[in-house]
Parts: structure tokens; sequence; C-alpha cells
């Protein structure tokens, strides 16, 4: 199927764009070599140290929104990794990377209580 364009490629690409956007890292980076990733080092980072790894310029606010943050950077860098799997079977569909994504956008911008 080489050199053909698939739905579970797509979906690749996605997980992995959505790594990057996040971690600010690229899959051809020098420290991505040898059979290290970039889906297997967000791997090993989740969840409890993934403020480690985000990048930087993100504007990160630690306060009381701060948790509602982290579980939501969470949340998308497990899409990422579930649409970046190895096997095509194993990657999760478009419309549920959608559906998780609208998710987390109603999570983070709902209004806080009273």
């Amino acid at each position: 199927m080489r050199g053909h364009v698939s739905i579970e490629g797509g979906m690749y690409s996605y997980g992995i764009l959505l790594l990057e956007m996040f971690i600010g890292r690229r899959p051809i980076d020098s420290e991505f070599q040898d059979g290290h990733t970039l889906h297997d080092y967000v791997k090993t980072f989740l969840p409890e140290q993934v403020m480690e790894i985000i990048d930087q310029p993100l504007p990160l606010e630690l306060d009381e929104s701060g948790k509602i943050l982290r579980e939501c950077i969470i949340v998308v860098l497990e899409i990422g990794i579930i649409c970046s799997m190895e096997s095509p079977k194993d990657r999760m569909e478009i419309r549920e990377a959608a559906n998780e994504l609208c998710l987390i956008k109603n999570l983070f911008l709902r209004e806080p209580g009273p």
C-alpha cells in the first residue's frame, strides 16, 4: 500500500502533529534516532511528569484552573499517543478524536462555578 493515502495514515500524522504542538519537538529531532520516537518519548512522561515536557512558550497558569489545564493537556497527549500507534488498527478514528477534543475544549472553557 506504499504511496497510497489512507485514513489510518492520516490519523498517524494527526497524532504526531498533536504531540509536536504541545511538546515543541519534532519526530526528526536528533534525540529521536536509533529507535527512539516522539510517540515513545511522550508516553514515558504521561501522566505524572507531563508538565516537564510541555513546550515552555505555552501560557500555563498553575492556579486553581491549572489542575483542569493539566488534565486537559494529558488527555490531548493521550489522544496523540493513540492516534500515532504503530499498528493502524490500534489508532483512534477521526470522529472519536474530534469528539474527545470537543469535550476537552468544553471542560477547559466552562464558566467557573459560584
